[in-house]
């Protein structure tokens, strides 16, 4: 909106208006707008979420040093997802349809987590929708996404070929060409690209689920993990830098900067109020809707292997998860006194502040690994 009043409309009457053309700046704009409003409106949302009595549910399998948080408010990522439309809406381009798919998969898993949170609330139990339900309306929301890429596919603005870390010239395309000249093999063809899809949204999505245990642990790895994102969204999208580093370059990446940057400010804003000891915990309404975003925008900048390393504290937190319950079930042996990995340490006797900081550096270093590839090629 901002965008185009400010650059299309009035950029050729004033010209120092042609500042705001720039990626660099309206990403700039956008995180300290997505930071205000995390900020401003926090003390509201928490007020009201009390008025309501709209409190977390803990598990009574959980730590026991939990117990004391229930009650605190919950559903804050509301806040989160608004902190990131608002900017976006703002200060992107809003033709850019890469844009577009980011906010439809950030709403729609956030959805989700905002039926699973409500019935958790309403039920007065850490029982939501059930696991299936889950999973089965994450999978439509990741095929409709998977769908809108294949019509972008058709019209020649996005690729199917994946970006493979440490290998410059091995680009595999996940869509099967040689089947599609027979109709009755388009299934065939498209499916190792859904599947693939499917993987990478649902997984990034639970993944952050499963982390957020600890105040402040889940949103602080998403700032890094998306600040992250807002790099290689800028380089994707940018001719010369994708040129250089001999990655795939995107022409509708460079507003993804902007989504990415929104995601930045508004994680860090919620922080404040997230941090521990917690005044409001995101809920599935803010974990899901994040994992989803954050693995749609690595999707759409052909960067999906590389989420593994920018998101490696997510992927061991849920592999602590299937190993756990895969030991469980075959041998009826645990691997990990509590899982997610995080519960194993507090079980272990490592503080919670202890546990996030660590968590936080961990992610911060694979972040950085996960950029240093883009040159190691």
């Amino acid at each position: 909106m901002l965008y185009y009043l400010l650059y299309e409309q009035l950029y050729p009457a004033i010209s120092p208006f042609r500042v705001f053309g720039y990626i660099t700046f309206r990403t700039a704009f956008a995180s300290l707008t997505a930071m205000a409003i995390s900020l401003l409106v926090g003390p509201w949302l928490i007020r009201r979420l009390r008025e309501f009595e709209i409190g977390q549910i803990i598990r009574e399998e959980g730590p026991k040093s939990h117990q004391s948080k229930a009650g605190t408010p919950t559903m804050g990522g509301l806040l989160i997802n608004i902190s990131i439309l608002v900017p976006t809406l703002l200060w992107a381009d809003l033709s850019n349809l890469y844009v577009w798919i980011a906010i439809f998969a950030l709403c729609g898993f956030g959805l989700v987590g905002y039926f699973d949170d409500y019935r958790k609330i309403k039920r007065r139990q850490n029982l939501g929708l059930t696991a299936r339900k889950k999973i089965v309306l994450q999978v439509a929301i990741s095929l409709a996404v998977g769908l809108l890429l294949l019509l972008l596919h058709t019209e020649g603005l996005y690729t199917t070929e994946m970006n493979v870390p440490f290998l410059k010239f091995f680009s595999p395309d996940l869509l099967i060409d040689s089947l599609l000249t027979n109709p009755y093999t388009y299934a065939l063809a498209f499916s190792p690209f859904l599947l693939f899809l499917l993987v990478v949204l649902v997984g990034c999505s639970n993944a952050v689920n499963l982390t957020d245990g600890l105040d402040g642990l889940a949103i602080g790895l998403t700032v890094i993990a998306a600040g992250a994102l807002t790099v290689l969204t800028y380089v994707a999208g940018h001719a010369r830098f994708a040129d250089y580093l001999d990655i795939q370059k995107v022409p509708q990446a460079g507003d993804l900067t902007i989504f990415c940057g929104s995601m930045v400010g508004a994680s860090l804003g919620f922080l404040w109020y997230n941090a521990h000891p917690a005044e409001i915990f995101m809920g599935d309404v803010g974990s899901l809707a994040l994992g989803g975003a954050l693995g749609t925008v690595a999707v759409l900048v052909k960067q999906e292997i590389l989420l593994v390393f920018i998101g490696g504290v997510f992927v061991i937190e849920a592999l602590s998860v299937i190993l756990q319950v895969g030991s469980f079930k075959l041998r009826g042996k645990r691997i990990f006194r509590m899982a997610p990995l995080h519960h194993h340490f507090e079980a272990v006797g490592w503080h919670e502040s202890k546990i996030i900081a660590r968590f936080w550096i961990a992610g911060f270093v694979l972040a950085l690994f996960s950029l240093a590839t883009l040159k190691l090629r």
